[in-house]
């Protein structure tokens, strides 16, 4: 894999205002008044917080630096003197919010060889993801690639050192160029293009080698029907369906939890448990997707309740026809998925 070509981006050469399209009219501060400066919070508002999380890795602490982006923003709005564009200048804001989260919280690069190293990693539902794709109404909103906000990329995220992923995801997933990158990070362009190598060859060792090991095409038929068959398997605990479908290297994390079981066998003999006859109950599971990746929601029915109450959400990785992780999460974004607590 050539990090360099990671991420399917406008050339170095290109300006942000140009890598919105050529017909793409600068945007001005304009009204910032309070109801103008609310107008523009919410024109930008999902792909400053897709930012976020790609920074933070966590759906709740990107709303806070969301929050706090405006916040600052709003702030110093009489500073803003108009030598940039809005977008950029908001870009610049949103990233030292979560380069100052970063470091309040302390948080060290990550080795990144599995989920289960970053506790704090939380799914994105992908009907939100879908706000900040592209419109004619917006057409400089930011193209939210499935390689670029899957789990795995998000932990290889967190192998890098704070200000290296700023730089790797404004020049590599949003496309800007040198000289729009350091002045982002407050920094020079040899020491903005040196963190963005350093950032490059740190994926290189991380990330693997071949893309279809992470990532894969928009979800088709056969994911659909993979998930509708996992949900079968999981709804009449048949814990040799669920093994059928299932790759030998089958891994399975639990963020926040720091349990990984590695390899189909150690998954099969969790499955027995699970579905054996002193589970915890009868399951329901809703299809969904979060991370552009296939997701099953889960709802149990404890003896003795009335009601299947939201219990887990489990998202897949999918390779060669058969699910090669999944990744649980709690059910805290189940109404941000769409989805109902109880059944």
């Amino acid at each position: 894999m050539e990090t360099g070509t990671l991420m399917t981006r406008p050339p170095a050469s290109a300006t942000p205002q140009e890598s919105r399209g050529a017909n793409a009219p600068a945007e001005s501060v304009g009204d910032l008044s309070e109801a103008g400066f609310t107008a523009l919070a919410a024109r930008h508002r999902r792909e400053l917080h897709v930012h976020c999380y790609r920074m933070l890795a966590s759906f709740e602490e990107a709303e806070d630096a969301v929050q706090e982006t405006f916040l600052r923003a709003w702030r110093g709005r009489d500073g803003f003197d108009g030598s940039t564009l809005v977008r950029a200048w908001l870009y610049r804001i949103a990233t030292n919010v979560c380069l100052d989260a970063i470091r309040r919280r302390s948080r060290r690069p990550v080795a990144a060889s599995s989920h289960a190293e970053v506790p704090w990693l939380t799914p994105y539902p992908d009907r939100l993801l879908d706000e900040a794709a592209p419109t004619d109404e917006q057409p400089e909103a930011m193209v939210v690639d499935r390689e670029t906000i899957e789990l795995a990329f998000l932990v290889a995220m967190q192998a890098l050192p704070p200000r290296q992923r700023a730089a790797f995801i404004v020049r590599d997933v949003l496309g800007w160029p040198a000289s729009e990158a350091a002045d982002l990070l407050g920094t020079s362009v040899p020491a903005a293009n040196s963190a963005l190598q350093r950032a490059r060859a740190t994926l290189h060792d991380r990330l693997p080698q071949h893309r279809g090991e992470w990532s894969a095409p928009e979800l088709d038929e056969q994911d659909r029907a993979l998930l509708a068959a996992f949900i079968d398997a999981h709804e009449r605990c048949d814990a040799a369906a669920a093994v059928a479908i299932s790759a030998q290297d089958l891994r399975v994390t639990m963020p926040p939890y720091p349990m990984v079981f590695d390899g189909l066998q150690q998954v099969a003999a969790l499955l027995e448990r699970a579905f054996g006859p002193e589970r915890d109950g009868d399951w329901r599971l809703l299809p969904t997707s979060a991370n552009r990746m296939p997701a099953a929601a889960s709802y149990l029915l404890r003896p003795g309740d009335t009601a299947y109450r939201a219990f887990k959400l489990d998202v897949l990785r999918v390779r060669d026809g058969l699910v090669a992780e999944i990744t649980t999460f709690g059910p805290q974004l189940f109404a941000e998925l769409g989805l109902p607590a109880t059944l």
